[in-house]
């Protein structure tokens, strides 16, 4: 059992038979009344985000997860299948379980699936990804205003904004936090 006081960003706890991993916390001490501890949980089954209160002599039990490399192979339809590197098994995921990161996923790119006692959550993805840009309106001249941006569409389908100086066939950084544009690659 988890002490309230001793949680920390990133952990996984269970609450209520589900698993939660702790986004951000805020341990608050009003003037009057108790301390109390304000929790942004994302649910790994479902991928939703919950913020609840606590007391703070409120104990959790820790869920242990586990995260295996694996190597994104292909899809068909709405299942996506990786390898897992150690052992070259074959794993199927539906485009449910793994959500929006389906945006981000290339053949032959590594990320580490999430695993709770054998069942599998999702997957991890690396803070940034290399794709390539495969179209985006040309820049116009004189468009030179502040930070100028354009819509470029990835090798994913994925759309973002990038500078007006990125053009067709560039690989770019995309951060997979917010789905926004990093920088060239």
């Amino acid at each position: 059992m988890i002490n309230i006081n001793d949680i920390k960003n990133g952990m996984t706890i269970m609450i209520d038979n589900e698993i939660y991993q702790i986004v951000e916390f805020l341990h608050v001490k009003p003037g009057k009344g108790p301390a109390f501890m304000k929790i942004k949980l994302r649910n790994l089954r479902s991928g939703g985000i919950l913020d609840k209160t606590f007391n703070t002599n409120v104990k959790f039990a820790r869920a242990n997860i586990s995260k295996q490399n694996v190597q994104y192979l292909y899809n068909t339809g709405d299942i996506y299948y990786f390898m897992n590197m150690d052992t070259y098994e074959q794993l199927e995921l539906s485009k449910d379980q793994i959500g929006d990161a389906t945006n981000y996923l290339i053949e032959n790119m590594n990320v580490q699936v999430i695993l709770y006692e054998g069942e599998l959550l999702g997957i991890d993805l690396p803070d940034k990804v290399e794709l390539t840009v495969t179209a985006t309106e040309p820049a116009v001249k004189g468009n030179t205003a502040n930070n100028a941006m354009k819509d470029a569409t990835v090798e994913t389908g994925l759309v973002v904004k990038v500078p007006l100086f990125i053009e067709e066939g560039e690989k770019i950084l995309i951060s997979t936090a917010n789905g926004k544009y990093s920088s060239r690659a």
